[in-house]
């Protein structure tokens, strides 16, 4: 993308850890084309956004479920979120689903514009593309709603 001048999408929102190398490589590189005159980083993005984090949190746990089953060789569909899915796995599974989990926006409205906020600043993305996988159609659509909300409350220049 850096050589051909065109934008730069990176799948963030499942495989953060090389990222900010990623992004570092496609600015470094970058050369201007017909098409685009200067860098366009576009992110995968995790949004789980709900009323309440404690919600927002319970949501999120058909991804973790379906993440840790794909990393244990067994892939499934999403599954129904439960209660205290993090109390019942071990200290690595933990650390690994925070790894992977950690390009994501988790909370009420004000907590998602927060992290939202944060991940822009740091990474200066120009464009994020959000995934809601959340179990129930009805909830996963209104995560995008209130995932609007927050981007909404953003600073300008991080919008």
């Amino acid at each position: 993308a850096a050589a051909l001048g065109l934008p730069y999408a990176f799948a963030s929102h499942f495989a953060p850890q090389d990222m900010m190398q990623a992004i570092a490589l496609y600015r470094e590189r970058f050369k201007p084309s017909d098409q685009l005159q200067k860098p366009h980083v576009m992110l995968g993005y995790n949004v789980f956004v709900a009323d309440t984090d404690e919600e927002a949190r319970y949501l999120r746990s058909s991804a973790l479920q379906s993440m840790l089953s794909l990393r244990r060789g067994n892939p499934i569909q999403l599954p129904p979120p439960v209660e205290g899915l993090e109390a019942s796995l071990s200290a690595p599974e933990v650390a690994m689903l925070e790894m992977i989990t950690r390009c994501s926006a988790v909370g009420s409205v004000e907590s998602a514009a927060n992290q939202m906020g944060e991940f822009l600043m740091r990474t200066g993305a120009d464009e994020l593309m959000c995934v809601s996988s959340i179990y129930d159609h009805d909830k996963r659509v209104r995560s995008f709603g209130l995932a609007l909300e927050a981007r909404d409350l953003l600073p300008q220049k991080a919008a």
